[in-house]
């Protein structure tokens, strides 16, 4: 309770300070308002009736506060400092696992590739069942990983689950590095690809070691970059992989602030690995920050092509501030511009899709510019791919068997009774495997509702309250027993998307990330659509001069 007085006298010092520093009208509302909040909180403590957790009721208040704002700047409590410290840094000390809960446990998801979850023998699946002789059942995900991650070089003893059998397993924490480039390859007409998830410390580094392997390994004549689902990271990495292949003293990305010290240029600096060869980025609506950096300025500059979707738009840039007791904030303090001078920043922060990304925005709330060879862009909402391929959803019950880990605990069985597999590349679904898991299926609960069932309940709720039904009843009930879902003929229906989803699991098992993307790569028609552009030169340069109309394509 001393404590709290001891805040709040500080609080109010503080106000009454920074009025008669700073005696203005908006100077005079902040004072106004922290003097509101240091007596609302002294009035709290001196009168409610319950006992009040203060720590949790001011976490609350900031976060309402930010909510606010834009949805990037946030408060960074004590506990969740590491987490943000990955995020720029792409290290931690931990045992380098993904994690997930199911059921009553929190399960291993993936081990990372040479971490110390592999060198102890964890694999996906394992239910943690405890660490450290603390009962891990029933814990949530957050709880768990906080307990799992701790200082390089200290012991963890885990008691996990595997199939019918407990297994005791020590683990050696160590400063886990998840690389940016999750995979790179020369396929065999010439055309490299470097797949990149992050934009951490060095992702510029690894970019560059990924693309002289490249070159060293045969003769390469074109590049794929991959930035699909990469939700972007540190600005000054997307500068030094777009340097990479742009001549040096081109504008990259600048940046406007309040402040006149938040309005800064970046441009490139040093003399490019491949100023000339053809290059094609891949983008989809996760694609977001420094991904959108690379990608607009590879447009902007005429360097390449974006194909896939349009892109997330967020051109917002934070800074991550220190506050008192070891706590901080993430706050936007500046909008970026690519070389064409738009902002890719969505100009609607509330209204997003159910991932999250930005809506459609209206062409009169959008502003047209020019690439440096004239071709016109567009700002308001993220970058527009030149060439449109448009992702089909998942079917119901390809979501259902991802929902309820089922496509993730039959490549676990699958695993345990088989001890190797073709190389990624090569391995795929035979008519036995896929039986197989129709067959291991039919006890499962996977049921699911489609589409088009739920526009009909939606139908027959509207006819309802309109006081249509009873006219309808026999064309809705028709149509509710013709609609009514075959799980089994659905499974032939979607088997090749269910293969697809059931390949790169059952590979993830063997080859870790790597060879879920390498697997992955066989069935991408992105990829396939980038590879035949960069081999009809034709086309990719008709393009970039604007003359090419393209259509949109769904694949």
């Amino acid at each position: 309770m001393k404590t709290l007085r001891i805040i709040l006298v500080l609080l109010l010092g503080l106000q009454i300070q920074s009025y008669s520093q700073n005696p203005n009208p908006s100077s005079f509302e902040v004072s106004k308002n922290l003097d509101i909040l240091t007596t609302l909180y002294k009035e709290l403590n001196n009168n409610y009736v319950d006992e009040i957790n203060y720590g949790d009721l001011m976490k609350t208040g900031i976060d309402a506060m930010l909510e606010k704002l834009d949805p990037y700047t946030v408060f960074i409590s004590e506990a969740e400092i590491e987490d943000y410290t990955f995020m720029t840094t792409g290290q931690y000390g931990g045992i380098g696992a993904l994690i997930h809960k199911q059921d009553n446990f929190v399960v291993i998801s993936e081990p990372y590739e040479n971490s110390p979850a592999i060198k102890a023998g964890l694999q996906a699946g394992d239910r943690i069942l405890k660490i450290n002789e603390k009962d891990a059942t029933n814990k949530s995900v957050s709880d768990v990983s906080l307990l799992l991650k701790g200082q390089p070089g200290t012991k963890l003893d885990l008691l996990i689950k595997r199939d019918d059998s407990e297994l005791k397993k020590t683990v050696i924490r160590e400063n886990v590095a998840i690389p940016n480039v999750a995979y790179y390859q020369l396929f065999d007409d010439g055309i490299g690809y470097i797949k990149l998830t992050g934009f951490t410390q060095n992702s510029g580094k690894e970019v560059k070691d990924a693309f002289i392997s490249l070159k060293e390994a045969g003769n390469l004549s074109g590049l794929v970059l991959d930035l699909r689902d990469n939700g972007g990271g540190l600005l000054n990495e997307a500068v030094s992989i777009t340097n990479l292949f742009v001549k040096r003293g081109e504008m990259v990305v600048s940046t406007k602030g309040k402040t006149p010290d938040r309005n800064k240029s970046y441009k490139t600096l040093i003399q490019p690995l491949d100023p000339e060869i053809p290059i094609i980025v891949l983008v989809n609506g996760m694609s977001a920050s420094a991904s959108e950096i690379v990608a607009g300025a590879i447009q902007d500059l005429d360097r390449g092509v974006i194909i896939g979707e349009r892109t997330f738009g967020k051109g917002l840039v934070q800074n991550i501030i220190p506050l008192s007791y070891n706590t901080q904030m993430k706050i936007t303090v500046a909008k970026y511009y690519i070389p064409s001078g738009r902002c890719i920043q969505s100009v609607d922060y509330v209204h997003r899709d159910s991932l999250g990304r930005s809506v459609n925005i209206p062409d009169s709330l959008t502003t047209a510019f020019k690439t440096k060879g004239g071709r016109t862009v567009y700002d308001g909402a993220g970058i527009n791919p030149d060439i449109e391929i448009e992702q089909p959803l998942l079917s119901n019950i390809s979501v259902s068997l991802l929902t309820k880990y089922l496509f993730f605990d039959y490549a676990n069985k699958f695993r345990s009774s088989h001890e190797t597999i073709l190389p990624a590349g090569e391995f795929e679904i035979t008519d036995e495997i896929y039986s197989d898991f129709i067959s291991w299926l039919s006890d499962k609960d996977y049921d699911y509702i489609s589409r088009s069932e739920r526009m009909l309940a939606d139908l027959k709720k509207t006819a309802e309250s309109e006081k249509y039904y009873d006219d309808l009843t026999q064309e809705i009930q028709q149509l509710e027993s013709r609609m009514i879902h075959n799980k089994q003929a659905d499974l032939e229906k979607f088997r090749p998307e269910i293969e697809r989803i059931l390949k790169n699991e059952i590979v993830a098992r063997y080859y870790n990330q790597k060879g879920r993307v390498e697997a992955a790569i066989s069935d991408d028609n992105e990829v396939k659509a980038a590879r035949e552009l960069l081999k009809d030169q034709k086309k990719y340069k008709s393009i970039l001069d604007g003359s090419y109309v393209p259509a949109i394509t769904k694949s």
